[in-house]
């Protein structure tokens, strides 16, 4: 993903972040939407499985740790653990990062 697309999602709706949804077990991610679900229904859309697929936010303009954030209500998923919207489970947090630090800049 270039700078440009990137700097599209400013604004739109947050001026701060954009909202990711990464399919861990496919490597791909969908990006922006107002709502984590706006990302993650168009990865369902492709064929993505529900189980696989876990949101955060970027932030714009910060650097390592302080950019990414596994933060979601789609992370809530009791039967896996994670009672909470921060993702509980490193290995996942690590898949992510891989993702989201090939594609963007």
């Amino acid at each position: 993903m270039s700078i440009q697309e990137l700097e599209a999602f400013k604004g739109n709706p947050f001026s701060d972040m954009v909202k990711f949804v990464v399919d861990v077990e496919q490597g791909i991610a969908a990006f922006g939407g107002e709502l984590h679900a706006d990302a993650e229904e168009k990865l369902l859309e492709h064929g993505s499985l529900q189980k696989n697929l876990w949101g955060g936010n970027y932030y714009f303009g910060k650097k390592g740790e302080q950019a990414i954030k596994y933060i979601s209500l789609i992370n809530i998923r009791p039967s896996v653990k994670n009672y909470s919207m921060e993702i509980k489970d490193k290995k996942i947090c690590a898949k992510m990062k891989s993702v989201i630090e090939k594609l963007l800049p």
